[in-house]
């Protein structure tokens, strides 16, 4: 299962109601917050320093997700898969190895991200990464939103 979304659209809310369900989910964020430790503990990386310790834990994730499959584990991927090229490359690894892929794009209107945002970048935790309004312009102008990709489309409401 592959999630696809915005942040605050309710990927990670999906997926663990799918890790409830028997899955494993392989969730980015989550291990480099654990290799970070505790975001109120002050630690704040260089970009590029972050950047390189979130693509040693993708391809970490990548490796697991292969010996998963090859165990015959249900499996959701947490990421955002912002590109169709991104989208395009796990598919492939996952028929590669005999397996089926779903891609599950959550959407929800512009109000209701900016609201779930507000709140969750008061939290703190692996799934509550702070995405200031100048992130969040550039999220929206960088998604490559799924279409004719035989995505399932799941719509949040506003409540």
């Amino acid at each position: 299962m592959l999630m696809c979304g915005l942040p605050g659209a309710g990927k990670t809310t999906y997926a663990m109601e799918l890790v409830r369900r028997g899955y494993v989910r392989l969730s980015i964020d989550e291990v480099v917050w654990q290799r970070l430790g505790r975001r109120d503990a002050g630690l704040v990386l260089e970009a590029e320093a972050f950047d390189q310790l979130k693509e040693e834990v993708r391809r970490e994730q990548r490796q697991e997700l292969v010996e998963l499959m090859l165990a015959g584990r249900d499996v959701v991927v947490d990421y955002s898969f912002w590109s169709r090229a991104a989208r395009d490359d796990y598919k492939t690894l996952i028929e590669n190895h005999g397996c089926r892929w779903e891609l599950v794009h959550l959407k929800a209107d512009r109000t209701t991200l900016e609201r779930r945002l507000d709140a969750r970048n008061g939290e703190k935790g692996a799934n509550s990464v702070t995405v200031d309004e100048t992130l969040f312009k550039r999220y929206l102008a960088k998604f490559e939103e799924p279409d004719g990709e035989g995505e399932q489309v799941v719509t949040q409401s506003s409540t």
